[in-house]
């Protein structure tokens, strides 16, 4: 077992020998908070680090706007303490027009055109291959960010040949590791936004920013351009007709769900988050140790395009 802050963490064998002794060296696993001195200790050792990245936008009148990047910090630092690996602090910035909703309505919400975020990610990724790592995992917290990061993703393997991997540690529609944890049937969408898993992790993160008090539950609908022999249950960017999903539209969060909250927050509680958080963060964990054996050859290092 490795145990970090109070947290025990099972089947997670220590990455190389000597790791206890590697561990002693460095005060924190995020990069803002080390010297160079640092960095080069750790690059004589290791090469991957792992890139947060999701989302300020609102989430319903109970949640912070900082929630999807909870997941992604959250996830990045569990991991990196499991199994000794640095991280980044998080590109907070996302793709959400979506979640802008008319001007002078006050939602909160930043979000960045696809070509910013894209920009921000190459730029990071090709620095940290210029000062020496080779394996560049983005730890993502918001589903829209999805839709657009494969271009950067692609664009960064083949200029360079470093590792660059893309995880989504959370649930929508997809269930996966946390099946059986949450109390909401599908029709109360328990992965959605601001309902039941995503309230339950901001309580674990910090129960003092969840207003449980504003919190209600809260359904999905079509849009009113759409005729009302479609139905839409969730926030993906399609809807059903006679039964089937093949429609998608360009549609607006306030469009299908006013309030903000997709689903039923009620039931969520500190104790499902923080179980979500190590069911994942142990997965990732695991799948990032296997990470650590691929071949990998960088061939093109130097950042040399950085200034336009």
């Amino acid at each position: 077992m490795i145990a970090d802050h109070g947290r025990t963490y099972k089947n997670l064998p220590h990455l190389t020998e000597g790791d206890d002794e590697f561990r002693s060296k460095f005060l924190s696993w995020d990069i803002g908070d080390l010297s160079y001195v640092d960095i080069n200790e750790y690059l004589a050792v290791k090469d991957l680090v792992i890139v947060p990245m999701a989302s300020l936008e609102q989430h319903g009148p109970h949640l912070p706007l900082y929630t999807d990047t909870v997941t992604a910090v959250e996830m990045s630092r569990r991991v990196s303490e499991m199994i000794a690996v640095l991280h980044t602090p998080p590109i907070w910035m996302g793709y959400s027009p979506q979640h802008m909703h008319h001007p002078g309505m006050g939602r909160g919400t930043i979000t960045v055109r696809s070509s910013t975020l894209l920009a921000v990610m190459y730029d990071v990724g090709r620095s940290l291959v210029h000062h020496g790592f080779n394996r560049i995992i983005f730890m993502n917290g918001h589903g829209s960010n999805v839709k657009v990061v494969d271009p950067v993703l692609r664009q960064l393997r083949y200029e360079t040949g470093a590792l660059v991997g893309f995880i989504k540690p959370y649930m929508e529609r997809y269930t996966g590791i946390l099946k059986g944890l949450m109390e909401n049937p599908p029709e109360e969408t328990p992965g959605w936004h601001a309902s039941e898993l995503e309230t339950s992790q901001d309580l674990a993160w910090r129960e003092d920013l969840v207003r449980m008090e504003r919190a209600e539950h809260t359904k999905a609908h079509i849009p009113e351009f759409l005729p009302g022999t479609f139905a839409k249950k969730d926030g993906m960017p399609d809807v059903e007709f006679e039964g089937y999903t093949y429609f998608n539209f360009p549609m607006d969060h306030h469009e299908f769900i006013e309030s903000g909250t997709i689903g039923n927050p009620l039931r969520a509680t500190k104790e499902k988050g923080e179980e979500a958080f190590r069911r994942l963060s142990e997965h990732v964990a695991r799948g990032v140790l296997e990470l650590m054996h691929v071949p990998v050859e960088v061939h093109n290092r130097e950042f040399r395009d950085r200034v336009m």
